[in-house]
């Protein structure tokens, strides 16, 4: 048998050196915080350090793994410099609550809300610096909720997270022949449809129960052995509930996109994304009019989305988004231009993009 001990006194060794170097980093992120007196969560400057890391990392870990791992070491550094709360549409287990871990990692205290509405109003009143708020799903398009409510706050959008969503079919016990009723979140029955319609027809109409959200679709199951839900792993994991089958989504690439509200403007990072709103008076040729400036400087569009401006009936406002910071001189012309040409303008704000 192979003698385990030197690649194992290798690896202690390894660990404390790991250990030195992160308390040396802890001590660190602790003078900047009382040098800068300010924020701690710098988008900008963590967009730049996991970039970075990307761009060393050889293996044997994925780059997944090492942004994961990172994003937890500076979560820890950045609690020495100031406790951090972040918001989230709750209860605890959901998908919003996955992205906020995701980005701020696992050193903050989170606040479940029961409302987009509610996250907004935290994060307004200061009950919590940032809140983390679903836009959109490759799947079933945007949450018109969040982008009223973007054009109304005084709350800037300083960072976007792009989180793959799995649905799980979850109950008390895996005997699919007693489930007689599934609960969960319209958009996700939507995004699940052929799969439930090919492995469950006879659970449809009636026996699919639409929750407030997956997590409180997993508390319900949870509450009755003879109900399954569809939500993700770790509602699961908090309702103590037994997955019956991985990955139902009908597109394996589904992902939503959260956005991170605060009230910091965020500096250029490198590689920037500016979000917009804004409307122009309603003639032929307006929408093209409206958007020719970034043509003109060269500015890449990512997202265009409409909404009722709820100002007059066929009255529009757009939501855009474009490659770039504000403070980048091309943007800045463009945004200038943009002035001329709309009859409302709102930078929601510059942040890294994903």
């Amino acid at each position: 048998m192979t003698d385990l001990k030197p690649l194992r006194d290798k690896i202690d060794a390894i660990d404390s050196e790991l250990l030195r170097l992160v308390s040396e980093r802890a001590a660190l992120a602790e003078q900047i915080g009382k040098i800068k007196n300010g924020r701690a969560y710098r988008p900008e400057r963590e967009a730049q350090v996991l970039a970075r890391v990307r761009e060393l990392n050889s293996g044997p870990l994925p780059d997944d793994h090492i942004v994961r791992l990172f994003t937890e070491i500076m979560s820890l550094c950045r609690s020495m410099e100031e406790p951090l709360s972040v918001a989230y549409l709750g209860p605890p287990g959901t998908f919003s609550e996955e992205a906020a871990l995701k980005r701020f990692g696992s050193v903050v205290t989170t606040l479940a809300c029961s409302s987009i509405d509610e996250v907004f109003r935290k994060v307004e009143a200061g009950t919590a610096r940032y809140g983390v708020v679903p836009v959109e799903n490759s799947t079933e398009g945007a949450v018109g909720r969040t982008l009223d409510l973007l054009l109304l706050t005084s709350l800037k959008v300083c960072g976007e997270i792009k989180l793959p969503i799995h649905q799980l079919l979850l109950a008390r016990h895996a005997d699919l022949a007693r489930i007689s009723k599934i609960y969960s979140h319209p958009q996700s029955f939507s995004q699940c449809h052929e799969w439930l319609n090919a492995n469950l027809p006879h659970l449809s109409g009636a026996a699919r129960i639409n929750a407030a959200s997956n997590a409180d679709a997993a508390r319900l199951a949870a509450e009755d052995e003879n109900a399954a839900a569809v939500a993700g792993q770790k509602a699961g994991q908090v309702y103590g509930l037994t997955v019956c089958a991985w990955n139902i989504e009908d597109d394996p690439n589904n992902t939503t996109r959260f956005l991170v509200i605060g009230a910091q403007e965020v500096t250029p990072s490198g590689k920037d994304k500016t979000s917009l709103v804004l409307s122009v008076r309603n003639r032929p040729g307006a929408i093209y009019e409206l958007l020719a400036p970034l043509a003109e400087h060269g500015v890449g569009m990512s997202r265009l989305e409409s909404r009722p401006s709820r100002a007059g009936m066929w009255e529009y406002v757009f939501f855009v988004d474009i490659e770039g910071h504000q403070e980048d001189e091309k943007i800045g012309k463009a945004l200038r231009k943009l002035r001329e040409t709309s009859t409302f303008l709102k930078i929601l704000g510059s942040y890294p993009a994903v």
